[in-house]
């Protein structure tokens, strides 16, 4: 049996875990059969509790962008533990991460720290309603931006999986203030601002969306976006928690060359430790307590740990932006091995990718919302993940999420990946 450690970890999970699980898409419930359980990791590979190696293409779900156990981050989280974990008291580590992610991104004078990535887009929303005092937001169906009650209205990612983005517990009065945009749809999103005139405090967007699979903003969008907000006086705030230090050192503001009004970033700016922050102008951050009226707050929020271990990674990527484009070029050669494997077999697909992140859907239309990604061949997608498995690579168990690749996979490793595939595509 290949994975008995893990089956046998699964079974007791289930009788003290709700499904098994402290995050639903890792219970495989999209692609069948038990999760794996993961006993450590290093550089580009995990090894499961059985001793099986795989070649890891989710790094985390997305902030081990130079791999696992990275030394810089392991020596400096070792070091911090030493002196004490958590204090609720400032730190001077608090303030050096904050003045290196100010001066790496364009656009944000000041940044609050919090513990996750939906934190940062639940306080966001507060933030954009308490500055301008209006109570109505536009997001975008497929686009997820965490679990908080305002953003589960045809989520994305876990929701989608599971074929229920209407969550039950959030209230009729919460989603009546949540409107609905099409991504890639401009006119929706003027259509929203037409019958709803000001009263829309921001519109929140993932820029290149991760959470319906990889799927990038056609050419105008986030520009028409950055024109419809400000003709209404309503905030464009830019979910960077995956985009954030991954595209590029500014992240997505900096690659499109859009200013967006709020940011807010969790994965990579935490160096895989719980972080989580928004950022803006200091008009915008004024409003924010104990400056301003909007209220925000966290114990464990900028803990000298996780500030210690996102410094390091931060300062890293700050030093070497060259791994950006090194990035970029790997996940471009797996785009093109893969196409040409799924060519040769004659299989419907659409791959999207974009600097380091990347989808293969089981479709033959283009991959530009979520609709458009819903018509992808999930039984399809269940063969291809476990098959991969089996020969050593994991891939996200779900057909509504992108890959993230970090920069230890080599050469070597993208080639037993399309070799891998090469042999899968036979079951499919």
């Amino acid at each position: 049996m290949l994975y008995k450690r893990s089956s046998e970890l699964f079974a007791k999970a289930q009788q003290v875990l709700p499904g098994g699980v402290n995050s639903p898409v890792r219970a495989f419930n999209a692609v069948g059969g038990n999760p794996i359980f993961i006993k450590e990791a290093a550089g580009a590979y995990l090894t499961d509790e059985d001793g099986r190696k795989y070649i890891d293409y989710i790094a985390s779900w997305g902030p081990l962008i130079l791999g696992h156990a990275y030394p810089p981050v392991i020596e400096a989280v070792t070091e911090r533990a030493k002196k004490g974990t958590s204090f609720g008291i400032p730190t001077e580590v608090e303030v050096q991460i904050a003045e290196l992610a100010v001066a790496m991104v364009p656009n944000i004078d000041k940044i609050r720290f919090v513990n996750s990535g939906t934190e940062a887009c639940m306080s966001a929303i507060r933030l954009a309603r308490g500055y301008t005092g209006r109570e109505k937001i536009i997001k975008f169906i497929g686009c997820y931006h965490g679990h908080s009650d305002a953003f589960l209205i045809e989520a994305g990612s876990g929701g989608a999986t599971f074929g229920t983005p209407n969550s039950p517990g959030v209230t009729q009065g919460t989603a009546k203030d949540t409107l609905l945009a099409n991504y890639n749809d401009l006119a929706s999103v003027k259509a929203l601002f037409e019958a709803n005139p000001q009263q829309i405090a921001g519109v929140i967007i993932e820029p290149v969306a991760g959470n319906m699979g990889c799927v990038l903003p056609q050419e105008g969008f986030l520009e028409g976006l950055r024109q419809l907000c400000t003709e209404n006086g309503s905030l464009l705030i830019f979910d960077e928690v995956m985009t954030g230090f991954r595209l590029a050192k500014g992240g997505a503001q900096e690659v499109f060359g859009i200013r967006a009004d709020i940011v807010t970033f969790g994965k990579v700016i935490g160096g895989g430790l719980p972080v989580g922050a928004f950022a803006a102008n200091k008009e915008i951050m004024s409003y924010l307590a104990p400056e301003g009226p909007v209220y925000q707050a966290g114990t464990l929020s900028g803990n000298p740990l996780a500030m210690s271990a996102g410094l390091a990674m931060l300062t890293a990527l700050n030093e070497h932006p060259e791994v950006y484009e090194s990035l970029a070029k790997k996940t471009a050669y797996l785009h093109q091995g893969f196409e040409e494997v799924l060519q040769r077999a004659g299989i419907p697909h659409q791959i999207n990718s974009f600097g380091s992140m990347f989808t293969l859907f089981f479709t033959e239309s283009p991959v530009t919302n979520f609709v458009s990604s819903s018509k992808s061949d999930t039984q399809r997608f269940k063969r291809y993940f476990h098959g991969m498995l089996r020969e050593g690579i994991y891939l996200p168990p779900s057909s509504f999420e992108s890959y993230f690749l970090n920069d230890a996979i080599t050469y070597d490793d993208l080639d037993k990946t399309i070799k891998a595939l090469n042999r899968v595509v036979l079951e499919l």
